[in-house]
């Protein structure tokens, strides 16, 4: 099975790592390997039909900076000149146009690749147009890893809880406004908790999409055309950000008992992301850079699940996930 990664930032050379460390698993399991025929990063791309080794596709792009020694200025040429099974897209997320992104998705399947990506962006904005094109062309799109990182949900919802009537699903899936939020429980100014989740590297140098809900509005958004199959985008959810809650407001649900988390909520009805008073104790209670969902079905009850809803290896293990369902239905386990 040959991949070809676009976008060989933290969590694209993750997945290299995941490879090289699972390649005897896949060899056992199929009787064959997973060869990355190349990869791309914003200025070169590497490629070679016969297959890199992963781990030296990641010392390169740290020693030399650039994953490749070929430059490109258009990716969807890189793409439809070169010989791949599977994409693995992990280019960064754009809320606003789907990015570089959304045209390798395209790309991809209008050639008739299997994709996997957890690249939001394309997902909350065009989800209905790529599921057709992936349904029209034969092609496999797999996304786990786009809500929720390492932490279970899309595919828990539609395969193992595929007999459920699921009436509602809601969670905290920004791990960096709930760092700040769980700062602010202990008396730190917003400001301050930014900074420090800045210097720590759980936020960008500008956290707007963050701070300001729009990365949480983006996964509700992909939830509920998946679990639910609603058609909706992005621009549909109803969006507030923690950027105004105060000191006196964390203190005065201290004072109850409660904490203030960012919660995104999405049912058959509801689409929202905001913050919220959660009882101390509660399971979206909770403290930290996890995420966690609660999933509300009529036969099971409630089924809470907790992950890293982000990070190299964390995010790679739900890209490895999805290549193994990808690999099941296309090559079959021995």
């Amino acid at each position: 099975m040959k991949v070809f990664i676009c976008g060989f930032g933290t969590v694209g050379q993750g997945f290299c790592e995941v490879i090289a460390r699972r390649r005897q698993f896949i060899r056992d399991r199929y009787g064959e390997d997973v060869v990355i025929v190349g990869a791309m990063d914003s200025r070169s791309y590497a490629y070679d039909p016969n297959g890199f080794d992963p781990e030296r596709l990641v010392e390169r792009k740290i020693s030399d900076k650039r994953v490749g020694d070929r430059e490109y200025t258009d990716s969807v040429q890189v793409l439809e000149g070169i010989d791949y099974d599977i994409l693995v897209e992990v280019s960064p997320t754009d809320v606003k146009t789907g990015g570089v992104g959304l045209k390798n998705i395209i790309c991809a399947l209008e050639n008739k690749k299997d994709v996997i990506t957890v690249n939001k962006g394309p997902l909350a904005l065009r989800f209905s147009e790529l599921t057709d094109l992936a349904k029209r062309n034969g092609c496999l799109l797999r996304f786990e890893g786009s809500v929720g990182g390492a932490m279970p949900i899309i595919n828990l919802c539609r395969e193992n809880l595929v007999g459920e009537n699921i009436c509602s699903l809601r969670g905290i899936f920004n791990g960096t406004c709930n760092f700040i939020l769980s700062k602010m429980d202990k008396g730190q100014p917003f400001e301050q908790a930014l900074k420090e989740a800045q210097q720590m590297g759980y936020a960008e140098t500008d956290p707007t999409n963050d701070i300001e809900g729009y990365d949480s509005a983006c996964k509700i958004a992909i939830l509920a055309n998946t679990v639910f199959g609603r058609d909706v985008t992005f621009n549909d959810v109803r969006i507030t950000g923690i950027t105004s809650i105060t000191e006196d407001a964390v203190a005065l649900a201290a004072s109850r008992n409660m904490v203030i988390r960012l919660i995104g909520e999405v049912s058959e009805t509801k689409l929202e992301v905001g913050p919220r008073l959660v009882p101390k104790g509660h399971p979206l209670s909770i403290s930290g850079t996890l995420n966690t969902a609660q999933i509300l079905s009529d036969l099971a009850g409630p089924i809470t699940v907790t992950g890293r809803g982000a990070g190299r290896l964390e995010t790679a293990s739900a890209i490895l996930s999805d290549l193994v369902s990808i690999m099941d239905e296309r090559v079959k386990p021995q």
